[in-house]
């Protein structure tokens, strides 16, 4: 079994997938999307959302990181490709899932699910342009409004030649709303020959050991539920027990140190707070503890609290 790290807007940059692939569990992260319009991007905004294209594309406890790219022209989204991975990369994710308005408004993401043909050839020219030794991997949703398509863009996205599918088992309508469609996914991979990689609505090893049967699937993507209980990757491949609040706080405390000392710094209180959202869901002593943070703005006092 393989478990990978989703790519989460504003939430998992490379500070996250530093701190949850140093708990363990995850063989591969993919990054926050790069936005591709009409043009070949420097390669600072590579190393910006993945600076760890300076050391080898891995994280500090060397888990491989993918760059993902969003966009609907097939020829930019090839040349910006070709130069991620000359940055590093080990292959390239193309976002077909990311439900956010202002990103489907400017036909990114979800919004690419009612059109079959324009996933073919994105994918097409992606994987013409990449070295056949690289990976090209997508990641959909069930579809847009509705399933209706949910096989013939697995089936575009087979035929452009892709090298694996991962699969958010929910239309962009359904948002982030339980459940997820599960078996929907192993209705896709009866119908392709590429590996598929389940997503959605796993938030423990029960939900994960459902989710591979239902799904028929292997592999999974672990996203909010890695946040909400920060060693769930251990808990499902190695049988783990979760963490406990004692040790989630001594995590907090060193994610501290990083995010307040980084070039993001300021965001901090902000960050933390996000965090402590999704802890919420799996531990009763965040919900009482953030009681106390969400009124606070200073980093030091957040330290100091996580500390008590």
């Amino acid at each position: 079994m393989k478990i990978v790290l989703a790519p989460m807007e504003g939430v998992v940059d490379h500070l996250m997938r530093d701190m949850l692939t140093k708990v363990g569990g995850f063989d591969l992260c993919i990054t926050e999307f790069v936005r591709v319009v009409e043009q070949l991007l420097p390669p600072r905004t590579f190393h910006r959302l993945c600076p760890e294209l300076h050391h080898g594309a891995k994280t500090p406890s060397g888990v491989p990181v993918r760059v993902q790219l969003l966009g609907q022209h097939p020829q930019w989204l090839a040349e910006n490709a070709v130069r991620a991975v000359e940055l590093g990369s080990p292959g390239i994710d193309l976002n077909f899932g990311c439900p956010a308005k202002t990103v489907n408004k400017s036909k990114g993401g979800a919004v690419l699910l009612k059109e079959p043909e324009t996933l073919y050839q994105i994918i097409k020219a992606v994987r013409d342009a990449v070295p056949a030794e690289q990976a090209v991997s997508a990641k959909i949703r069930l579809g847009f409004d509705d399933k209706s398509l949910a096989l013939e863009n697995a089936d575009a996205i087979t035929q452009a030649g892709a090298s694996l599918l991962t699969i958010h088992a929910r239309t962009k309508v359904d948002g982030y709303k339980p459940p997820a469609y599960w078996p929907w996914i192993k209705k896709i991979k009866q119908t392709t020959d590429i590996p598929i990689i389940a997503n959605g609505e796993i938030w423990s090893a029960q939900d994960a050991a459902l989710c591979q049967e239902q799904s028929g699937c292997d592999d999974i993507m672990l996203g909010r539920g890695a946040l909400a209980l920060p060693n769930l990757a251990n808990t499902i491949k190695h049988g783990h027990q979760g963490m406990t609040w004692e040790e989630v706080k001594a995590l907090l405390v060193s994610y501290s140190g990083y995010e307040i000392y980084s070039d993001k710094g300021r965001y901090y209180p902000n960050r933390i707070k996000q965090w402590f959202n999704y802890l919420k869901r799996q531990y009763p002593e965040a919900e009482e503890m953030f009681i106390s943070l969400r009124t606070l703005k200073d980093p030091q006092a957040i330290v100091e609290l996580l500390s008590s």
